[in-house]
């Protein structure tokens, strides 16, 4: 048997008056097609399906020419169906979550995107093998040793060893024993295993809110007057002492720079603070005669040019005593000037003592 693309005469011109209504719809796309691409319109088809595609480029391969009043009947209607458009709609899930972000909850968006991954990725491993090791760390705390040592025989070396050091000494050893005797499991079983893990992350509620609570916490309170900051933590001491100790370390405030700040990077962060507000607090600081503020500002007036330091003093001499409200405030900037340049990775903090 003959194939198409051989068989029968050679395709006959589509010419005449008339012509372009007895064209498929694929003949036209196909017309309109050729007429961009001859016009050095660069266009993608990729998106479209791959049927779609093929019918379209044999079509293209079958016809000879057009003359020019069937080239124009086509183009007309091309426009005339262009300009009768009153809106388009997304071609895919992607597309549509992303018109669609802020006006549906968060939680059905979040059960579209877990389809959407299962969906373009049959094979549960390939989707566990792109999650964090922080999302996957749960799994080898709860799971069997004997689950937790295939998960890990599944993941790349370097995000398996990344794992294990994410584990207490004990399990990870255990673990690490158990992969020895992994020679041993079915890929059925293993396959069962990652459909498994994949379920239960399917059935994980999305979460509302992002961050760990003690940062959260610790943020809030970083720019909390001192007063509330310390009623605060009384309170959490009496209701969870674990987390509030969690929080304590957490925080950052103005008399912690002696210890998390290194000397070296004082100069950099007080070329990034609002001169009057780093005068303010360092003469409100001072003033208070053995506290660990005063200590705070002992330290960054100690690490800086000597030239400059009594530039400050002078100022500060200057200003005299500082409103308590407006030594809170400008306390309360230096830190947050701090933060910035954490969060920039210009300067890094010395972790808190437990």
């Amino acid at each position: 048997m003959q194939s198409d693309a051989v068989a029968g005469p050679p395709p006959a011109p589509v010419t005449g008056a008339g012509a372009a209504s007895g064209l498929t719809r694929r003949q036209k796309a196909a017309i309109v097609v050729r007429l961009l691409r001859a016009e050095g319109l660069e266009i993608s088809l990729a998106e479209l399906p791959e049927a779609l595609q093929i019918g379209l480029t044999r079509e293209m391969s079958a016809m000879r020419y057009v003359d020019r009043a069937t080239l124009d009947a086509v183009l007309r209607e091309f426009l005339q169906e262009i300009d009768g458009i009153g809106l388009a709609f997304p071609a895919d899930m992607t597309t549509a979550l992303s018109v669609l972000d802020g006006t549906i909850s968060g939680a059905a968006a979040e059960r579209l995107r877990r389809q959407l991954s299962a969906e373009k990725s049959a094979d549960p491993w390939e989707r566990l093998a792109q999650l964090d090791p922080t999302d996957l760390q749960p799994f080898l705390e709860t799971e069997s040793i004997e689950v937790g040592a295939v998960l890990l025989s599944k993941l790349k070396v370097s995000k398996s060893a990344e794992l294990l050091g994410l584990l207490p000494g004990e399990r990870a050893r255990r673990i690490a024993y158990a992969m020895s005797r992994t020679n041993a499991v079915a890929p059925a079983t293993v396959a069962r295993i990652g459909a498994a893990l994949v379920a239960q992350l399917d059935a994980k509620p999305p979460n509302a809110f992002s961050g760990d609570p003690v940062d959260r916490v610790g943020a809030i309170l970083n720019f909390s007057p001192t007063a509330t900051r310390d009623d605060v933590l009384e309170g959490l001491e009496s209701e969870d002492a674990g987390f509030a100790e969690k929080v304590r370390r957490a925080i950052f405030t103005f008399e912690n720079i002696p210890s998390r700040i290194d000397p070296r990077d004082v100069p950099k962060i007080v070329r990034d603070i609002d001169p009057p507000m780093l005068v303010a607090a360092l003469a409100a600081a001072t003033a208070q005669e053995g506290s660990g503020e005063a200590d705070a500002a002992g330290f960054i007036l100690s690490n800086m040019s000597q030239r400059m330091a009594a530039q400050l003093r002078d100022e500060m001499e200057a200003l005299g005593k500082v409103k308590d409200k407006e030594a809170e405030a400008a306390m309360s900037a230096v830190v947050a000037t701090i933060r910035e340049l954490e969060g920039a990775d210009e300067i890094a903090l010395i972790a808190a003592e437990d």
